[in-house]
């Protein structure tokens, strides 16, 4: 389950962020008569439909985990969480209707027609990440359901659906979608400038998504931040374990890094008091110990866990940098920063915030242990005792790793047509004529 959700989150990340850059470049080329714009928003568009194919492969693999992996989770609740799931189908067919209608509609509805066709799959994107992610934070902040041990007979639903963890949850995980594929598509671009592919199309294809997770990564950065602190105070046991805090007071230092032990931390770069301000404000608030609970109520890996904290927060600090040296660059010359070491730091970006992205997962899965809703069922009451457990997970590793070749591959080919110019259909047929050659019009959208 920690693979495929691994693996998943990178596919579903893209579907929902990246038909929102597909329609900024749409709207672009309309608005300027711009046909790089236009070209680019058609790629964009394919890609957008490959990655839901495979997204849509690794999804169906989870919903079969979770009955042959969960039986005592999904017999207990799955009346409690399935409405979302149900929800979440509805987006998900909605989705792909819509973005069957945008792909096909490139040569057979107006321009405006067809921009507009495209805005449904960008809205069930968003509809389909919130329906997902409610039921982690559902786990996390139980609610909505009685009795609350037993079978289960009464359910509240939008109770369940809008569940105290959904406010700073659901926020967090589609800025994290956008702030990845943003960084993602922007560094595939980069890579290309520094092979000396100057032409509009790479620049474009490098300013938009890199602008869009630019102003994600600070909003994310509050955001994250507000979460931090409400778990703090509704899951203090996770927040003690994310910070290594192994006895409950106040001024209590943090630490970057550094190995968790017994008797504190080993290592790492501390800042006296520091702890303590994040959660309250001040460096007398008192900060929930791991000694409040008994051993076997705390998460596992606390070393892992920490780390992964730390690595997510200093990489998105890191990122709101970049953010700042971009928009540095554009205040005074109306363009991005030329410079290798500025397009080295954007190629670099997308493999860092996939990083991010597994850090934060780690984070709010390994902090639940040893529950699975929280402080209702464990983990291990709620597990399959089946055997040939690991024969299915050989099959599923193999299928994934099959899946990421294919999508890879399938990516490439399309990337190499597109260079070739070896598309029949490249020209958009409500598009304007082509500009000037392409190391001509290297002029930046405003």
């Amino acid at each position: 389950m920690a693979f495929t959700l691994g693996f998943h989150i990178i596919l579903a990340s893209l579907g929902v962020a990246l038909p929102a850059m597909m329609l900024i470049a749409n709207y672009i080329g309309l608005r300027r008569d711009d046909a790089a714009a236009l070209e680019l928003a058609q790629r964009w568009s394919k890609a957008v439909a490959v990655t839901f194919a495979v997204g849509a492969v690794t999804g169906t693999v989870l919903s079969f985990e979770f009955g042959l992996l969960w039986p005592a989770f999904t017999g207990r609740f799955g009346e409690v969480f399935g409405v979302l799931f149900a929800i979440e189908g509805i987006f998900f067919f909605l989705e792909a209707i819509f973005i069957a209608i945008y792909i096909f509609g490139w040569k057979r509805l107006s321009p405006w027609t067809h921009f507009w066709t495209g805005v449904p799959v960008a809205i069930t994107g968003l509809g389909g990440a919130f329906s997902v992610v409610a039921v982690n934070s559902w786990m996390n902040q139980p609610q909505g359901y009685s009795p609350t041990s037993g079978k289960v007979t009464s359910v509240e639903p939008l109770k369940v659906i809008f569940n105290p963890a959904v406010p700073y949850e659901v926020p967090h995980m589609i800025l994290a979608a956008y702030l990845m594929t943003g960084f993602l598509v922007a560094g595939i671009y980069a890579v290309g400038l520094l092979r000396g592919r100057r032409d509009r199309i790479h620049r474009l294809g490098l300013l938009i998504p890199l602008t869009v997770a630019s102003i994600a990564t600070p909003i994310q950065f509050a955001v994250g931040d507000s979460a931090a602190r409400a778990i703090a105070k509704h899951q203090p046991i996770k927040f003690a374990a994310m910070e290594c805090v192994e006895q409950t007071h106040s001024d209590v230092t943090e630490y970057i890094y550094g190995r968790c032990t017994s008797s504190g931390v080993k290592g790492g770069i501390g800042i006296p008091g520091f702890d303590s301000f994040l959660v309250g404000w001040s460096t007398g608030t008192q900060v929930t110990g791991l000694d409040s609970v008994p051993a076997d109520d705390r998460p596992p890996a606390n070393t892992m866990l920490h780390w992964a904290f730390d690595t997510m927060v200093g990489i998105c600090t890191a990122l709101i940098g970049l953010g700042f040296w971009l928009g540095l660059g554009w205040w005074r010359k109306r363009d991005f920063p030329q410079t290798k070491w500025f397009l080295r730091a954007t190629a670099l970006s997308g493999v860092a915030a996939v990083v991010a992205l597994e850090c934060g997962w780690i984070v709010t899965e390994v902090g639940r242990q040893p529950w699975i809703v929280y402080k209702v069922m464990r983990t291990s009451d709620a597990v399959t005792h089946a055997s040939g457990v690991w024969v299915t997970f050989g099959v599923i590793l193999a299928l994934y790793l099959l899946l990421g070749a294919a999508l890879i591959v399938t990516l490439l080919a399309m990337s190499k047509r597109w260079r070739s110019g070896d598309e029949e259909d490249v020209d958009v047929p409500y598009g304007p004529e082509p500009g000037p050659p392409p190391d001509v019009a290297t002029e930046g959208p405003a």
